[in-house]
């Protein structure tokens, strides 16, 4: 994938972060009433985010030095998105409690994605 590519989809995924936090707290706070729910909403637009922002920064760190390291990264942090914060919105909006088995198979590919990226910085200062 090009550093084009990362930025862009660390940005797209940043604004429906954004997005999903306004919505949740103005549209859906007064819906989600169940135990928990509003938490594990909010629990989901954090994680989008901070990862949102880790693919820009993988992004960036590919336009200065090449590495596979950063596809790896990137790969994990989005494909992380779509299923710990994905799966979470879900949970909170009255999915069936049987994605909540999956959902950690969200965060190991943010755990892989994290180390990566610290590979890939590893071999910067080799450099």
């Amino acid at each position: 994938m090009s550093a084009r590519t990362w930025i862009v989809l660390g940005a797209v995924f940043g604004a429906l972060a954004v997005g999903s936090g306004a919505f949740g707290a103005h549209g859906l706070k007064a819906r989600l009433t169940e135990s928990g729910q509003l938490d594990t909403y909010e629990t989901a637009v954090r994680y989008q985010m901070y990862h949102a922002l880790a693919l820009v920064l993988v992004g960036l760190l590919a336009l200065r030095h090449s590495s596979r390291l950063w596809d790896v990264a990137g790969v994990c942090f989005a494909g992380g998105i779509l299923v710990f914060s994905g799966l979470l919105y879900g949970l909170a909006l009255g999915g069936p409690r049987i994605l909540g088995a999956i959902v950690p198979f969200g965060g190991l590919a943010f755990i892989v994605g994290w180390v990566a990226m610290a590979a890939g910085a590893w071999g910067l200062a080799q450099k």
